[in-house]
């Protein structure tokens, strides 16, 4: 008898977790679009068509993770799959392919990514407000300072869109 009642508060002790994340990709799912803009030192430099996909696969606790930049000058197609890890963590995995794999973290209604590749350090956040999920991509460079208890990072470059559904 105190083994049902203590699996039943771990059960419901994970509820809340297990349904943050079920809506969050429940939210996501469907056909969106919008535009990135394209920042380099705060300045605008560009901005891009883009739209995203995200849907169900035969795969259990997988999305397809499709994005594809409409641009005249250099047309990109991203096809990711984004797989869940571990429900109770928050820890999704998304798969680029190629053996690439970067480690994607729900809190709430927001993924975050953080990585670093060629000396670049990277974030990438989706969020779900609402109507909208919006799309963040920082990067930058190690910065050096003498003798200094921290490593800082500059953040050079941003990308952002605002996806509204498709109709």
């Amino acid at each position: 008898m105190k083994t049902i009642g203590l699996l039943s508060l771990c059960l419901l002790a994970l509820l809340p977790s297990l349904k943050a994340q079920t809506s969050f990709i429940e939210g996501c799912l469907g056909n969106w679009k919008g535009t990135m803009y394209i920042y380099s030192r705060g300045a605008l430099k560009d901005s891009v068509s883009v739209t995203l996909t995200v849907a169900k696969t035969n795969e259990a606790a997988a999305w397809t993770w499709k994005t594809e930049y409409l641009s005249p000058k250099m047309p990109m197609v991203k096809d990711y799959v984004l797989r869940l890890k571990d429900a109770a963590k928050g820890h999704y995995i998304t798969d680029e392919g190629g053996g690439i794999m970067l480690m994607d973290y729900l809190f709430n209604n927001k993924l975050y990514c953080v990585f670093e590749t060629a000396g670049v350090m990277l974030t990438s956040t989706y969020e779900l407000r609402g109507k909208e999920l919006i799309f963040e991509v920082t990067s930058g460079k190690k910065q050096t300072e003498d003798n200094q208890p921290v490593t800082n990072f500059s953040v050079d470059n941003l990308q952002r869109v605002v996806f509204r559904k498709a109709e």
